[in-house]
């Protein structure tokens, strides 16, 4: 049997045991924020400029965000007794007051790898800080060193300093291998060769290696790979988490796709000279595309990071001049969203991250957003003018016996002339049909549509939605290879549209039928190991059984 194994993050989980010496005083998590949800419809040009001003305002505000409280010269700790009003006739006492102490210094110890510059660089706190034990940047800073995937575990302690009201910050890590997996990759895939005739069953396979502590510094070296019969790509990465010792970070990329695109739904015709009147399964463009991305960041807090990423990569594709099929009982003309032959791709992304997970690979609590603005730029050199907007959402809870259940959205848009290769892909939203690896499309089925909607129709949209729930049940906990094993299962609906689907509606589907929906579900184990996270699941095989209402008739 063939599993499809993906991993999330190179990031460890904290052990059950997160207590130091007698001497030190452990910290307590706070309660983590609530999200507040809000609601309401725009179009997509003003919610482009909101999404830029949240990032922009974001950018001009790190001090404000990370800024300690004023140190003071001595400060006795104060205790939680409770006192009196200053009414002599009132009984009602007032509220504690939090115990607060000077930092006198950062202790820290397990570090046999990694430099001591590189763990204060993920530390919120420096010598004379007015420290409050409820603060919550002490767990969030706890989630964060988890994070790097330097350290297995990590323990955050306070020790009495050299003088009353003194406390000095033990920080006790107990780091991991950082030469990690972080996606492997191995499937099934049904797709046409390069002609769009003989659709077969075929494998595909991928992986994605990095060194994440470089000699200990804390850089980030990495590879990937994919590849199935017809395609393949290669990536490279770099990532410097502390540019010149300071707040800002950079990474980069260089990558090269060979890849395959599938388009029309029944009785696809296009313009080979020899062959007018034969019927194919599909229309199929070839493209090859190279680039560049570069990008820097800074941390707006312990949890919350801001990117800009600039990209520019080189297109070379081969759509047919001229191709039709079947749409819903319509002929219609193909539209293959790219230009014929060479074109320049350039574009700018502002990212916006916060994540108070307590581990990246099998939380049990917190929660992880991201948003991100893409805009193609055309004014400067690029072939594609067109805006992105993404939005994704995962919320943890804890439950008896250990047991955790999620619930993740995601929302995104499009609009302009994005090339299909950064389009919405029904792969990367349904779980019976193997996502994009790399940039590449192996499959080239539509949704398998249990609800015999118009997304039968769509493989790659303008609009997409997705709304999964999942439970998990703790099968393994370790502390030496493999760390956690948890058995989940998943389910939930998505949608995929594109503009012409919104514009044209099909003729013969009606009411709800009309809306792209689909349900997505998938069941397997997930794996947290010395070598990183990883998922095996059944979906990818499930995907090949004829259960759905496939393909727009």
């Amino acid at each position: 049997m063939v599993e499809s194994g993906r991993r999330i993050l190179a990031r460890p989980g904290c052990g059950p045991d997160c207590q130091s010496g007698s001497a030190a005083r452990p910290l307590v998590a706070p309660a983590l924020a609530r999200l507040a949800r809000a609601g309401g419809r725009a179009s997509l040009t003003a919610l482009s400029s909101t999404v830029a001003l949240v990032l922009w305002l974001a950018l001009l505000a790190p001090a404000a965000v990370a800024a300690p409280a004023a140190p003071t010269p001595e400060l006795a700790p104060q205790t939680n007794a409770v006192t009196s009003s200053t009414d002599p006739t009132s009984s009602t006492p007032e509220a504690p007051l939090p115990l607060r102490y000077v930092l006198e210094g950062i202790a820290i110890s397990g570090n046999e790898r990694t430099r001591r510059p590189v763990i204060l660089r993920f530390l919120p706190f420096k010598r004379g800080d007015v420290l409050n034990v409820d603060d919550p940047r002490l767990e969030l800073t706890r989630y964060r060193l988890l994070g790097t995937g330097f350290f297995r575990d990590v323990t955050l302690s306070l020790q009495k300093g050299s003088m009353r009201g003194h406390v000095v910050l033990h920080v006790n890590v107990v780091e991991r291998n950082t030469i990690v997996v972080n996606n492997v990759w191995m499937g099934l895939s049904a797709s046409a060769d390069t002609r769009g005739e003989n659709s077969h069953v075929s494998s595909f396979g991928g992986v994605d290696v990095a060194e994440t502590n470089l000699f200990g510094s804390g850089i980030t070296l990495g590879v990937a790979t994919a590849f199935s019969a017809d395609q393949q790509a290669y990536a490279l990465r770099f990532l410097e988490p502390s540019f010149m010792n300071g707040p800002w970070m950079l990474d980069a990329e260089a990558y090269h796709h060979d890849g395959l695109g599938f388009f029309g739904n029944a009785n696809v015709r296009w313009d080979d000279p020899s062959q007018l009147d034969e019927v194919r399964r599909q229309a199929v463009v070839g493209y090859r595309r190279r680039g560049i991305a570069l990008g820097v960041g800074r941390d707006m807090s312990v949890s919350t990071q801001l990117w800009a990423h600039y990209r520019f990569a080189h297109l070379h594709s081969s759509p047919p001049r001229a191709a039709s099929h079947d749409y819903f009982g319509e002929t219609e003309p193909l539209q293959f969203g790219v230009l014929k032959g060479d074109s320049l791709q350039s574009t700018l992304r502002l990212s916006l991250s916060h994540d108070t997970r307590d581990q990246p690979v099998l939380p049990t609590r917190g929660w992880n957003l991201t948003a991100s603005l893409e805009v193609g730029l055309r004014a400067i050199v690029s072939d594609y003018a067109y805006q992105r907007i993404d939005l994704r959402l995962a919320q943890y809870w804890p439950l008896a016996h250990d047991h955790v259940v999620s619930v993740s959205a995601f929302v995104g848009a499009i609009s302009g002339d994005a090339p299909f290769i950064d389009q919405y892909y029904i792969g990367d939203l349904s779980d019976f049909r193997p996502g994009r690896v790399l940039g590449l499309a192996f499959d080239d089925r539509p949704a398998p549509n249990f609800l015999g909607t118009s997304i039968a129709g769509t493989r790659y949209g303008d609009y997409a939605a997705k709304l999964v729930g999942e439970y998990r049940i703790p099968l393994y906990r370790g502390r030496r290879s493999v760390y956690g094993v948890d058995l989940f299962v998943s389910g939930g609906v998505f949608g995929l549209s594109s503009q012409r689907q919104l514009d044209r509606p099909p003729r013969n589907k009606h009411g709800a039928a009309l809306v792209p929906v689909d349900l997505t579900a998938t069941a397997g184990v997930w794996l947290d190991t010395s070598l990183g996270g990883f998922s095996l699941s059944i979906s990818n095989l499930i995907g090949f059984a004829p259960l759905g209402q496939e393909g727009a008739r």
